[in-house]
């Protein structure tokens, strides 16, 4: 696919998207499409014939830095084999390729039976700078959307959010060798405080599973703390990574911290909320009828779904999760052009007669 080699040799990384959204302007303007590009998203609108709902295909520009470990330069789109690797190609240029293409595809055949048909592409979603939520609030009534991300076309149903927390102990600080002695008052290690509480965060959260997602989990990922080889700590920090269900809310997560710690809970980010597919989505149902053989299941990863949270909505896109971010990143391009195809007859499916 021509445009996604395009989009993959533009080195659009979180913050450097200018030239990436300059690229889709001009593609699709010369496509006969209606682009409209800002300091927050590209949006291309496919008009219906007749007043109707808005679907919204929605994705980002921009790509996690290169890294270590490449076999291939990262931003030169290499095709080996029906793969196309390069950085961003499946994360999440693969997906906004398809939305495009099947933008082009549908106004090519006179438009959508009705209402509207949005593609809305953000910048900064790698980053905690997503513009995704003023491009939401730009884009007017949604009805439905399709987040674009590598699922290999398969339908989430259900995303975890992700809760930040710094755990802190406090503690006395003295010489080690004098750690033990009798008769010096109240004394603290802060790190055996804080090891006792990371030892009580399995099972923390077991008490309710969701059926999609299953348990929130808290994971331990970094730790600092202590003053010198030969001092007992004052102070010692672990930060928590919660990826969370929609079972239990941010302010009970933190509420069940507080409650069963000893070390003071810092929260330091909650807006990335965990999002599912409503009961009875109409969405989800055209999407199964246009795609019998996908499956559905819950996605352990964050998004620009968490901004159109309170909508009918799916995440589904080409391209497999776990090599997002990794070197030698690739997409199969048949998976692509089928994503095309998919997004297309979505569109006509979602947008024809009937309820809206």
């Amino acid at each position: 696919m021509k445009l996604l080699r395009e989009l993959v040799a533009i080195p659009s990384v979180s913050g450097d998207e200018a030239a990436v959204a300059a690229l889709v302007e001009e593609e699709t303007g010369g496509w006969g499409l209606d682009p409209h590009r800002d300091d927050f998203s590209v949006q291309v609108v496919v008009e219906g014939r007749r007043p109707g709902p808005t679907l919204a295909l929605v994705s980002h520009l921009d790509v996690v830095p290169a890294g270590e470990g490449w076999t291939r330069d990262p931003f030169t789109p290499t095709l080996e084999g029906g793969r196309l690797y390069g950085r961003g190609s499946g994360d999440a240029k693969a997906s906004v390729a398809a939305m495009l293409c099947a933008a082009h595809d549908l106004h090519a055949r006179g438009g959508v039976e009705r209402g509207r048909l949005l593609v809305v592409l953000g910048y900064g979603e790698e980053t905690k700078h997503t513009t995704m939520p003023r491009a939401v609030a730009a884009a007017g009534s949604i009805d439905a959307a399709v987040i674009g991300e590598p699922t290999n076309l398969n339908f989430a149903t259900a995303q975890r959010g992700l809760m930040m927390v710094d755990l802190c102990a406090e503690g006395n600080q003295r010489h080690a060798g004098y750690a033990s002695s009798d008769g010096e008052g109240d004394f603290t290690n802060a790190i055996l405080v804080l090891a006792a509480d990371v030892l009580k965060l399995n099972g923390l959260f077991v008490s309710r599973r969701h059926p999609v997602l299953g348990h929130t989990t808290v994971t331990p990922t970094m730790l600092d703390g202590g003053v010198g080889r030969n001092v007992t700590p004052p102070f010692a920090r672990a930060v928590l990574d919660i990826r969370s269900t929609p079972d239990w809310s941010h302010e009970e997560i933190a509420e069940a911290l507080r409650r069963e710690l000893a070390s003071q809970v810092i929260v330091t980010s909650s807006r990335l909320v965990p999002c599912e597919t409503p009961a009875g989505s109409r969405l989800l149902a055209a999407a199964q009828r246009v795609r019998p053989s996908s499956s559905t299941f819950g996605s352990p990863t964050c998004s620009d779904w968490v901004f159109l949270r309170h909508t009918d909505a799916v995440k589904c896109g080409p391209g497999t999760s776990r090599r997002s971010h990794t070197p030698d990143e690739y997409v199969d391009l048949p998976e692509v052009s089928a994503a095309r195809a998919f997004y297309a007859e979505l569109a006509r499916a979602y947008l024809a007669e009937g309820d809206a």
